[in-house]
C-alpha cells in the first residue's frame, strides 16, 4: 500500500510537467506557421517562441522571467544601433513620465557631474525646496550621499543615490567654496520644475536659463522673457547648456514666440510627408545670443541653431551633441515603455544637425569650478561681450 501511494502522488506531477512541455513546444511550433510569421517575421516569432519555451520548459521553474524580458527588450532596442532609442522598465518609465511632467521627487538641486572630481557640483538650488531649507548652496560640491562617496566614477550614480521616495531623508556631505566640509539632511519631496529661470544682468541684458522642453516649458520660458522685457531688457541671452531637450510642441511654441515670420522647424517621419512649422510675424524684437555645450541635446540644439538662422543670433560655448532624430515613447503592456526614433528633424531651412551638432561662433569651454549662470561663468561673459560689441 505505501509503495502504491507514493507512485500515485508522483505521477500527476510528472504528467503535469510533460503537459507543460508539450504546451510550450506546440505553441512554439504553431507560432512558426501561418499569419504569425507574416505579422512578426521569423525573428519576431523566434523571440516569442524562446519566451514560451523558457516559461514552460526551462529547468528552473522560479526563474525571473520578468527580469529576463527586461534585459531582452533592452538588448533588442540597443541592437537597432540607434543611440537615441531606449527601453525603460516599469519603474524607470514611471520616473521618466513624472520627470517629463516637470514634477519630480527629490531635494531640489541641479548638479554638474563633470565639473569636479570630488563629487557633484551644485549648479542651482530650487527656492524653498528641501535642499534650500537644509542650507545647500550653489557652488557646493556633494562629496557623499548617506555616507557613500560620490567622487570619481561614482559621480555617475550620484543622482540615483540622492533621489528616492517622497518623505524619506538623505544625508549629504558638502564641500563648500570656502573649503569647509559640512553635512546636511534633506527630506525628499515632490517638486515642480519651472524649466526656465531668468534675471537681468548689468547693461540691461536679460538672461534666461532653459533646463528642458518638457510640459509647461514654453509658458515658463515666455513668463521669464516677458518679465525681463518689462524690466527694460535691451538684449537677451538664451542658455541651453546641459538641456536634454523634450517635447517638440514646447519647442515650436518657443520658436514662434521668439522669432519673426518664416519657417522655423522641419520634420520628416518614416511614413509621412515632411512638415514645416511656421512662425508668425509676432516676435521678441531684441538682439539675442545663445549659449550651448556638449550636453545640449535635441530641442536645445535646434533652438540655438534656429536663433542663429532666423535672427542672426551668435552662439557661444562648445560643439553640441548632434542629435537630429525625434522619438515617441510607446507604453508597453508590462508597464514599461520603449522610445523609438520615428522622425528626423531640421532647422527651418532644412539643415540637419545629425552627427555634426552646432559649431559655435565663439568656442569656449567652461572654466573648472565655474557655476553656470553665476559670477565667474566665462561662457556667459563671452556671450555678454558678443552682444555688447
Amino acid at each position: 500500500m505505501e509503495e502504491r501511494t507514493v507512485r500515485t502522488e508522483k505521477r500527476p506531477r510528472r504528467l503535469a510537467g510533460w503537459v507543460k512541455m508539450l504546451i510550450a513546444v506546440t505553441a512554439a511550433l504553431a507560432l512558426s506557421t501561418g499569419g504569425w510569421c507574416l505579422l512578426l517575421g521569423r525573428s519576431g516569432v523566434a523571440m516569442v517562441q524562446t519566451y514560451l519555451l523558457a516559461r514552460f520548459a526551462f529547468v528552473e521553474a522560479d526563474v525571473d522571467l520578468d527580469g529576463a524580458a527586461d534585459a531582452g527588450l533592452a538588448a533588442f532596442v540597443n541592437g537597432l544601433g540607434d543611440r537615441w532609442s531606449y527601453y525603460r522598465t516599469q519603474e524607470q518609465y514611471e520616473e521618466l513620465t513624472q520627470r517629463r511632467a516637470n514634477n519630480y521627487v527629490g531635494v531640489g538641486i541641479t548638479v554638474d557631474l563633470q565639473a569636479r572630481e570630488e563629487g557633484l557640483l551644485v549648479s542651482s538650488v530650487t527656492e524653498d525646496g528641501p535642499a534650500d531649507r537644509a542650507g545647500v548652496l550653489a557652488g557646493d560640491v556633494i562629496t557623499a550621499a548617506d555616507g557613500v562617496s560620490l567622487a570619481g566614477d561614482a559621480r555617475q550614480e550620484g543622482s540615483d543615490l540622492i533621489r528616492g521616495e517622497e518623505g524619506t531623508q538623505v544625508a549629504l556631505t558638502l564641500l563648500g567654496e570656502d573649503g569647509g566640509v559640512r553635512e546636511v539632511t534633506c527630506t525628499r519631496a515632490t517638486l515642480r520644475n519651472p524649466s526656465a529661470r531668468g534675471k537681468l544682468l548689468e547693461g540691461d541684458i536679460g538672461y534666461v536659463k532653459l533646463d528642458n522642453f518638457y510640459s509647461g516649458a514654453a509658458d515658463s520660458f515666455q513668463k521669464e522673457v516677458d518679465a525681463l522685457t518689462a524690466q527694460g531688457a535691451k538684449a537677451l541671452i538664451v542658455d541651453v547648456r546641459s538641456d536634454p531637450g523634450g517635447y517638440i510642441a514646447e519647442l515650436e511654441k518657443i520658436l514662434d514666440y521668439l522669432l519673426p515670420e518664416g519657417p522655423v522647424f522641419t520634420q520628416k517621419a518614416r511614413w509621412w510627408f515632411p512638415s514645416v512649422t511656421q512662425s508668425d510675424e509676432s516676435c521678441v524684437n531684441l538682439p539675442m545670443a545663445a549659449i550651448v555645450n556638449k550636453d545640449s541635446y535635441s530641442a536645445a540644439e535646434l533652438l540655438a541653431a534656429q536663433l542663429r538662422e532666423s535672427a542672426g543670433a551668435p552662439i557661444v560655448g562648445e560643439v553640441t551633441s548632434g542629435k537630429g532624430y525625434s522619438q515617441i515613447t510607446f507604453p508597453l503592456v508590462n508597464g514599461g515603455g520603449v522610445g523609438l526614433s520615428t522622425a528626423t528633424y531640421c532647422t527651418g531651412s532644412g539643415r540637419s544637425l545629425i552627427g555634426e551638432g552646432i559649431i559655435p561662433d565663439v568656442e569656449v569651454e567652461l572654466d573648472q569650478g565655474a557655476v553656470m549662470g553665476e559670477e565667474g561663468d566665462n561662457q556667459l561673459q563671452a556671450a555678454i561681450e558678443v552682444l555688447t560689441k
